[in-house]
């Protein structure tokens, strides 16, 4: 039994060790990946290639224009922050996309690379351009902190961790990039449906609010944006059963966050768009430093 346990512990350390470490634009928060962003944005662009090919693309030009306006506005507002701080080689990881489809959820996603797709059902409760930012930042926040990457290196760790005791408990099991790859093609694996843990929910929550002010959307639409999701859903299950914060959670920490955020908003000055999406100025965008953006612990 003991030596069955050192090799637990052993495997453990090993997959610790594993991936290349990189922090996290905005909040600082130190990860470490054991997927190379080529591989992640292959996986990502087949996935997205695949959903494209059967979604029905909106026949709303309104609408339509006014997801592209508003994701455009957050990409440029996303690039400048990263050519600013330090992470100018992680916009070549974008080759943004924006899309509205025909489907009645109240959803929206953000695949590495940018490919970002908004469903009608979401604009009912959206009801404004700043709080479809709040939503789109949030998920942008998620390809920005490279949360699907996080999450597919602890599948392969854990596959990794199952094939290397299984050798020798004489029960392997497959494991690395190429069994996440197989999962994609047989349509097991959903970067749409992938579950991220409540830290990354939350941090994407945060980055999400600094990405729209940046953008120059009033992030105080957050909170009204919220309580009415809360209100639709009247969700009352517990937390500590869901990979999401509760909405009362999220609400408490958007308010945390806003004076931060409002920082930002401020600082755009003329530059800021109205709720029906268009810019009071022309002028040019300015994006400041990393160092007093950065939070602790604050989830």
């Amino acid at each position: 039994m003991k030596i069955k346990y050192f090799l637990m512990a052993a495997v453990v350390a090993l997959m610790t060790a594993c991936g290349t470490a990189s922090k996290v634009p905005l909040t600082g928060r130190t990860h470490r990946i054991s997927i190379s962003d080529a591989q992640l944005l292959s996986l990502s662009n087949q996935e997205y290639t695949k959903f494209m090919a059967s979604a029905k693309r909106s026949t709303d030009a309104k609408n339509t224009a006014m997801v592209q306006r508003v994701g455009r506005n957050l990409a440029n507002a996303v690039e400048t922050y990263l050519r600013n701080n330090g992470y100018a080689n992680e916009i070549n990881n974008f080759k943004w996309e924006f899309n509205l489809v025909q489907d009645k959820q109240a959803n929206a996603f953000c695949m590495p690379g940018g490919k970002i797709v908004v469903y009608e059902g979401l604009l009912p409760y959206t009801q404004n351009e700043a709080s479809l930012a709040i939503v789109l930042g949030h998920e942008i926040a998620h390809a920005v902190a490279k949360h699907s990457a996080e999450q597919i290196t602890k599948q392969m760790n854990q596959q990794m961790g199952t094939n290397i005791l299984g050798t020798v408990l004489n029960s392997a099991v497959g494991s690395g990039v190429g069994d996440i790859a197989s999962q994609v093609a047989g349509g097991y694996f959903s970067f749409r449906n992938l579950k991220y843990s409540r830290d990354n929910e939350s941090e994407a929550d945060y980055m999400g609010l600094i990405f729209a002010a940046m953008a120059g959307y009033d992030p105080a639409n957050a909170v009204t944006f919220w309580q009415r999701m809360a209100a639709a859903t009247n969700s009352s299950r517990s937390e500590i059963l869901s990979d999401h914060p509760s909405d009362a959670r999220r609400i408490e920490n958007i308010k945390k966050w806003l004076p931060e955020a409002e920082k930002y908003y401020r600082g755009r000055g003329s530059n800021r768009v109205s709720s029906t999406g268009y810019s009071q100025s022309s002028g040019t965008l300015h994006i400041g430093g990393s160092s007093s953006s950065k939070r602790s612990n604050r989830r």
